[in-house]
């Protein structure tokens, strides 16, 4: 069944779109990943505009977070201090990215950007998970246990000034930190229509030495209101949301990450990431070939 997107001015089939959220559903469900850098590559493979992609995703990545965060605040795993800090580094950085991703626009320079942005950073996410992977792989094969890494935050970070104590994370640092963390994804959620977990969470670990316990529940957190202010910013200066694409995309992520959470008991955890890591390559490399190869059609013309 066909149906016409009024923002991306083309005509999908609604079935489609839906399976396709529900396919990014089932590895959120899975690996526990908002799935928007996998989204934004698929919708523009199935022709959808990089602009329109972007902006739509964050959507349906605001929908797709609310059920976790709230689940983890009600175990207690949520900072909401540290919360706080990184939303308002993110909503500054949504302004930022925001008016950035509008001005590569009108210089027509949006969909080599975003290419070209989605090409490094799937690739250094497909290399390092493939990494982690094989390293727990071989040591239980090998029968040596891996050695925890010590929960410390970045000498950087100690140098700031102007300390906060975060309770819920442990940590007795500068609010400059968390708020630069947060304004880096804010920026790379407007630009790439992304959840910015896969970077937050890391960061939240390695840079600024937050307890595991509250790393997850904290990232969701953010991303709720982050994604929603993404979405904001797009739509008042892009115009390039597209609510019903985001609606087929919400319909089908819930209903496969259901399916995805039943999935992953039945399968080895690391194995599943060896997988995922070889799809985001693959994506990777098929975005690449998508700039370098030569169209049927060199020239455009758009009306304005």
């Amino acid at each position: 069944m066909d149906i016409y997107l009024p923002i991306a001015e083309i005509s999908v089939n609604a079935f489609l779109i839906i399976l396709l959220g529900g396919a990014v559903g089932i590895l959120s469900g899975m690996f526990g990943v908002g799935g928007g850098f996998l989204t934004t590559p698929l919708l523009i493979f199935s022709g959808i505009s990089p602009a329109v992609a972007v902006a739509s995703a964050t959507t349906q990545i605001t929908g797709t977070s609310v059920s976790g965060a709230a689940a983890h605040a009600r175990s207690k795993g949520v900072d909401f201090r540290m919360g706080g800090v990184l939303i308002v580094g993110g909503i500054l950085g949504t302004i930022f990215g925001g008016l950035t991703f509008q001005q590569l626009q009108i210089a027509g320079q949006i969909d080599l950007v975003v290419g070209i942005l989605y090409i490094i950073l799937l690739t250094g996410i497909g290399i390092l998970m493939i990494r982690e992977a094989w390293i727990v792989i071989r040591a239980r094969r090998t029968g040596i246990p891996i050695k925890p890494p010590a929960r410390r935050h970045h000498p950087l970070v100690a140098a700031l000034p102007g300390r906060w104590r975060f309770y819920g994370s442990g940590l007795y640092i500068s609010p400059l930190a968390p708020l630069g963390v947060g304004f880096a994804v804010g920026t790379l959620t407007v630009m790439l229509g992304i959840g910015g977990g896969f970077i937050l969470v890391p960061a939240m670990i390695y840079l600024l030495g937050m307890s595991t316990r509250v790393v997850v529940g904290t990232s969701l957190y953010q991303i709720v209101f982050i994604a929603a202010a993404t979405t904001m910013v797009h739509a008042l200066t892009t115009q390039a949301v597209d609510i019903v694409l985001a609606t087929l995309l919400l319909l089908g992520s819930v209903i496969g990450a259901q399916v995805g959470t039943r999935l992953s008991t039945r399968v080895n955890p690391e194995w599943l990431r060896l997988f995922l890591a070889a799809l985001v390559i693959i994506v990777a490399v098929r975005m690449a070939l998508g700039l370098g190869w030569r169209p049927d059609e060199i020239y455009s013309i758009q009306i304005t």
